[in-house]
């Protein structure tokens, strides 16, 4: 019993401190959950070194019609941001993984900067219930925005908006 009684307040702490370091939930004004995951080609893409930069995380799959509507807004929106600090990542959550994807732009003639989450821990970090689902992190790793559904991802107020992330 002593041993137990001398052992609590250890056991404590260290379940404290493993509270302490959970993920905090993806949501607006929360730090974005860090992520590495592999591109088309092959190279590792960390978020976390993305900072200085405004990313658009954007969780997609082939098979989801709003996510095939959107994509050639993101491809002129890719081109309007070119040469300015801001990163798009299309994450793809095929279950057919990159050859799934990779045989859809061939089809399509879409091309997006993809990552793959084929294992889904990318999105389960960030609470994606269905897709298109997109955050819009600032420069200093921060949850600006959540969007669920399609957008005219280069209508005039988007690029606005992001233009107005990036001046802060």
């Amino acid at each position: 019993m002593r041993k137990i009684v001398r052992l609590l307040p250890l056991l404590i702490l260290l379940a404290l401190l493993g509270c302490s370091k959970q993920q905090k939930p993806a949501v607006e004004g929360n730090p974005a959950p860090d992520f590495t995951l592999n591109t088309l080609k092959g190279e590792v893409v960390k978020l976390s070194d993305l900072k200085g930069q405004v990313v658009l995380v954007n969780f997609w799959a082939t098979w989801c019609p709003p996510c095939r509507e959107e994509i050639p807004s993101m491809m002129r929106l890719e081109t309007a941001m070119a040469g300015k600090p801001f990163k798009m990542l299309c994450i793809s959550i095929d279950d057919g993984g990159q050859v799934a994807v990779e045989d859809f732009f061939r089809k399509t003639g879409f091309n997006l900067p993809t990552l793959m989450d084929t294992d889904k821990q990318a999105s389960k970090l960030y609470g994606v219930t269905g897709v298109p689902e997109t955050f819009v992190v600032d420069k200093n790793g921060v949850i600006l925005k959540k969007v669920v559904g399609g957008v005219e991802w280069d209508h005039p107020d988007v690029i606005a908006y992001l233009n107005g992330a990036l001046a802060k």
